[in-house]
Protein backbone atom coordinates (compact mmCIF):
# COMPACT_ATOMS: atom_id res chain seq x y z
CA UNK A 1 0.00 0.00 0.00
CA UNK A 2 2.83 2.31 0.18
CA UNK A 3 5.32 4.23 -2.34
CA UNK A 4 8.17 1.64 -1.11
CA UNK A 5 6.01 -1.24 -1.93
CA UNK A 6 5.18 0.01 -5.70
CA UNK A 7 8.72 0.58 -6.34
CA UNK A 8 9.73 -2.88 -4.68
CA UNK A 9 7.26 -4.89 -6.87
CA UNK A 10 8.22 -2.66 -10.27
CA UNK A 11 11.80 -4.31 -9.77
CA UNK A 12 11.21 -8.24 -9.51
CA UNK A 13 10.80 -8.80 -12.96
CA UNK A 14 14.57 -7.69 -12.98
CA UNK A 15 15.49 -10.28 -10.71
CA UNK A 16 18.36 -12.94 -11.61
CA UNK A 17 16.80 -16.63 -11.69
CA UNK A 18 18.19 -18.57 -9.24
CA UNK A 19 17.77 -22.11 -7.74
CA UNK A 20 14.08 -22.96 -6.80
CA UNK A 21 13.53 -24.61 -3.29
CA UNK A 22 9.84 -24.90 -2.49
CA UNK A 23 9.91 -22.08 0.27
CA UNK A 24 11.29 -19.80 -2.78
CA UNK A 25 8.99 -20.87 -5.44
CA UNK A 26 6.14 -19.38 -2.86
CA UNK A 27 8.00 -16.34 -2.42
CA UNK A 28 8.49 -16.01 -6.28
CA UNK A 29 4.66 -17.08 -7.23
CA UNK A 30 3.66 -14.54 -4.92
CA UNK A 31 6.12 -11.67 -5.98
CA UNK A 32 5.18 -11.94 -9.70
CA UNK A 33 1.43 -12.28 -8.72
CA UNK A 34 1.38 -8.91 -7.08
CA UNK A 35 3.93 -7.07 -9.30
CA UNK A 36 1.23 -8.13 -12.20
CA UNK A 37 -1.76 -7.44 -10.56
CA UNK A 38 -0.42 -3.91 -9.55
CA UNK A 39 0.65 -3.21 -12.91
CA UNK A 40 -2.02 -4.76 -15.14
CA UNK A 41 -4.53 -5.58 -12.43
CA UNK A 42 -6.13 -8.92 -11.55
CA UNK A 43 -8.77 -9.57 -14.20
CA UNK A 44 -6.08 -8.71 -17.28
CA UNK A 45 -3.50 -10.91 -15.37
CA UNK A 46 -3.34 -14.47 -17.01
CA UNK A 47 -1.62 -17.64 -14.60
CA UNK A 48 0.75 -18.76 -17.70
CA UNK A 49 2.07 -15.20 -17.47
CA UNK A 50 2.37 -15.61 -13.64
CA UNK A 51 4.15 -18.62 -14.28
CA UNK A 52 6.57 -17.23 -15.92
CA UNK A 53 7.27 -14.07 -14.12
CA UNK A 54 7.74 -16.54 -11.48
CA UNK A 55 9.80 -19.26 -13.65
CA UNK A 56 7.50 -22.17 -12.37
CA UNK A 57 5.45 -24.94 -13.50
CA UNK A 58 1.56 -24.91 -13.08
CA UNK A 59 1.59 -28.12 -10.85
CA UNK A 60 4.11 -25.88 -7.86
CA UNK A 61 1.58 -22.84 -8.48
CA UNK A 62 -1.25 -25.10 -7.73
CA UNK A 63 0.61 -26.54 -4.92
CA UNK A 64 0.59 -23.57 -3.05
CA UNK A 65 -2.51 -21.82 -4.53
CA UNK A 66 -5.37 -23.61 -5.21
CA UNK A 67 -6.93 -21.13 -7.79
CA UNK A 68 -6.26 -17.76 -9.36
CA UNK A 69 -8.41 -16.18 -6.45
CA UNK A 70 -6.27 -17.98 -4.02
CA UNK A 71 -3.77 -16.63 -4.89
CA UNK A 72 -5.17 -13.03 -4.78
CA UNK A 73 -6.16 -14.02 -0.98
CA UNK A 74 -2.10 -14.75 -0.96
CA UNK A 75 -1.32 -11.22 -2.33
CA UNK A 76 -3.50 -9.17 0.19
CA UNK A 77 -2.40 -11.35 2.87
CA UNK A 78 1.18 -9.92 2.44
CA UNK A 79 0.09 -6.64 2.05
CA UNK A 80 -1.22 -7.14 5.63
CA UNK A 81 1.52 -8.49 6.87
CA UNK A 82 4.33 -5.88 5.39
CA UNK A 83 2.57 -2.93 6.32
CA UNK A 84 4.82 -1.92 8.67
CA UNK A 85 7.50 -2.84 7.36
CA UNK A 86 7.13 -1.81 4.04
CA UNK A 87 4.86 1.51 4.63
CA UNK A 88 4.58 2.52 7.90
CA UNK A 89 8.24 1.98 9.60
CA UNK A 90 9.73 4.14 6.72
CA UNK A 91 7.59 6.80 7.33
CA UNK A 92 8.33 7.10 10.88
CA UNK A 93 12.28 7.24 9.46
CA UNK A 94 11.23 10.56 8.26
CA UNK A 95 9.57 11.86 11.08
CA UNK A 96 9.71 11.83 14.73
CA UNK A 97 7.34 13.64 15.49
CA UNK A 98 4.12 12.08 15.60
CA UNK A 99 1.72 14.91 13.46
CA UNK A 100 4.85 15.04 10.60
CA UNK A 101 4.85 11.49 10.08
CA UNK A 102 1.43 11.24 8.68
CA UNK A 103 2.75 13.70 6.15
CA UNK A 104 6.16 12.17 5.97
CA UNK A 105 3.87 9.32 4.89
CA UNK A 106 1.82 10.85 2.54
CA UNK A 107 4.94 12.04 1.02
CA UNK A 108 6.15 8.66 0.21
CA UNK A 109 2.90 8.02 -2.06
CA UNK A 110 3.62 11.22 -3.68
CA UNK A 111 7.42 9.90 -4.40
CA UNK A 112 5.69 7.21 -5.86
CA UNK A 113 3.45 8.41 -7.96
CA UNK A 114 6.34 10.59 -8.93
CA UNK A 115 8.74 7.70 -9.90
CA UNK A 116 5.92 6.16 -11.68
CA UNK A 117 4.53 9.02 -14.04
CA UNK A 118 1.33 9.46 -12.08
CA UNK A 119 0.30 6.02 -13.48
CA UNK A 120 0.22 3.38 -11.05
CA UNK A 121 -1.91 4.46 -8.02
CA UNK A 122 -2.24 2.85 -5.02
CA UNK A 123 -2.40 -1.33 -5.56
CA UNK A 124 -4.77 -1.65 -2.59
CA UNK A 125 -6.60 1.25 -3.76
CA UNK A 126 -6.67 -0.32 -7.62
CA UNK A 127 -7.74 -3.76 -6.47
CA UNK A 128 -10.60 -2.27 -4.23
CA UNK A 129 -12.26 -0.55 -7.36
CA UNK A 130 -11.98 -3.51 -9.74
CA UNK A 131 -12.97 -6.45 -7.53
CA UNK A 132 -15.25 -4.99 -4.52
CA UNK A 133 -18.15 -5.79 -6.16
CA UNK A 134 -18.16 -9.36 -7.22
CA UNK A 135 -15.69 -10.69 -4.75
CA UNK A 136 -17.20 -10.77 -1.45
CA UNK A 137 -14.08 -11.82 0.50
CA UNK A 138 -11.35 -10.56 -1.17
CA UNK A 139 -13.48 -7.15 -0.67
CA UNK A 140 -13.41 -8.67 3.41
CA UNK A 141 -9.58 -8.33 3.32
CA UNK A 142 -8.94 -4.98 0.91
CA UNK A 143 -10.97 -3.46 3.57
CA UNK A 144 -8.81 -5.30 6.57
CA UNK A 145 -5.59 -3.84 4.73
CA UNK A 146 -7.25 0.00 4.55
CA UNK A 147 -8.62 -0.40 8.65
CA UNK A 148 -4.69 -1.57 9.54
CA UNK A 149 -3.54 0.86 7.53
CA UNK A 150 -5.83 3.55 9.37
CA UNK A 151 -4.54 1.95 13.08
CA UNK A 152 -1.80 2.36 12.16
CA UNK A 153 -2.28 6.39 11.75
CA UNK A 154 -4.15 6.35 14.58
CA UNK A 155 -1.11 5.31 16.82
CA UNK A 156 0.47 8.32 15.91
CA UNK A 157 -2.49 10.42 16.23
CA UNK A 158 -2.64 9.28 19.86
CA UNK A 159 0.75 9.36 20.10
CA UNK A 160 0.19 13.54 19.19
CA UNK A 161 -1.76 13.81 22.75
CA UNK A 162 -3.18 17.37 24.04
CA UNK A 163 -1.81 18.76 20.38
CA UNK A 164 -4.90 17.72 18.91
CA UNK A 165 -8.39 18.79 20.96
CA UNK A 166 -9.97 16.46 23.44
CA UNK A 167 -12.70 14.58 22.23
CA UNK A 168 -11.55 14.02 18.48
CA UNK A 169 -12.70 11.10 17.29
CA UNK A 170 -9.05 9.77 15.95
CA UNK A 171 -10.44 6.72 14.29
CA UNK A 172 -12.49 9.08 11.66
CA UNK A 173 -9.38 11.60 11.76
CA UNK A 174 -6.98 8.86 10.28
CA UNK A 175 -9.84 7.75 8.30
CA UNK A 176 -9.83 11.06 6.78
CA UNK A 177 -5.92 10.68 6.08
CA UNK A 178 -6.64 7.50 4.11
CA UNK A 179 -9.61 9.32 1.97
CA UNK A 180 -7.11 12.11 1.16
CA UNK A 181 -4.49 10.01 0.37
CA UNK A 182 -6.80 7.60 -1.85
CA UNK A 183 -9.28 10.51 -3.37
CA UNK A 184 -5.42 12.36 -3.92
CA UNK A 185 -4.19 9.67 -6.07
CA UNK A 186 -7.19 8.77 -8.20
CA UNK A 187 -7.26 12.76 -9.25
CA UNK A 188 -3.67 12.87 -9.71
CA UNK A 189 -3.92 9.71 -12.04
CA UNK A 190 -6.72 11.26 -14.03
CA UNK A 191 -4.97 14.57 -14.17
CA UNK A 192 -1.88 13.11 -15.32
CA UNK A 193 0.30 15.39 -12.94
CA UNK A 194 0.52 15.83 -9.33
CA UNK A 195 -1.27 19.15 -8.32
CA UNK A 196 -4.18 17.20 -7.14
CA UNK A 197 -2.64 15.16 -4.91
CA UNK A 198 -0.63 18.39 -3.49
CA UNK A 199 -3.48 20.38 -2.91
CA UNK A 200 -5.49 17.44 -0.90
CA UNK A 201 -2.45 17.28 1.61
CA UNK A 202 -2.88 21.25 1.56
CA UNK A 203 -6.03 20.94 2.94
CA UNK A 204 -5.29 18.39 4.94
CA UNK A 205 -2.23 20.19 6.41
CA UNK A 206 -4.57 23.29 7.25
CA UNK A 207 -7.12 21.21 8.91
CA UNK A 208 -4.36 20.09 10.96
CA UNK A 209 -3.14 23.11 12.04
CA UNK A 210 -6.78 24.77 12.79
CA UNK A 211 -6.72 21.11 15.23
CA UNK A 212 -3.68 22.35 16.98
CA UNK A 213 -4.55 25.70 17.15
CA UNK A 214 -8.15 24.74 18.71
CA UNK A 215 -5.99 22.27 21.20
CA UNK A 216 -3.86 24.77 22.12
CA UNK A 217 -6.48 27.82 23.08
CA UNK A 218 -8.42 25.16 24.74
CA UNK A 219 -5.42 25.10 26.92
CA UNK A 220 -5.39 28.66 27.65
CA UNK A 221 -8.98 28.79 28.50
CA UNK A 222 -10.23 29.45 31.90
CA UNK A 223 -11.85 26.16 33.39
Amino acid sequence: MGALVWLNDRSISQRKACPITPTDSRTRILDAARKLFYEQGYHATGVATILREADVNSGTMYHFFPSKEALLVGVLEWYGDNLWPEVLTPAEGHAADPVERVFALLGLYRLGMEMTGCTMGCPIGNLALELSDNHPAVRELIDLNFRNWIAGVRGWLEAAGDRLPRGTDLDALAGFVLTVMEGGIMRTRAAGGLAPFDESVAQLRAYFDLLEQAASAAKGSPR
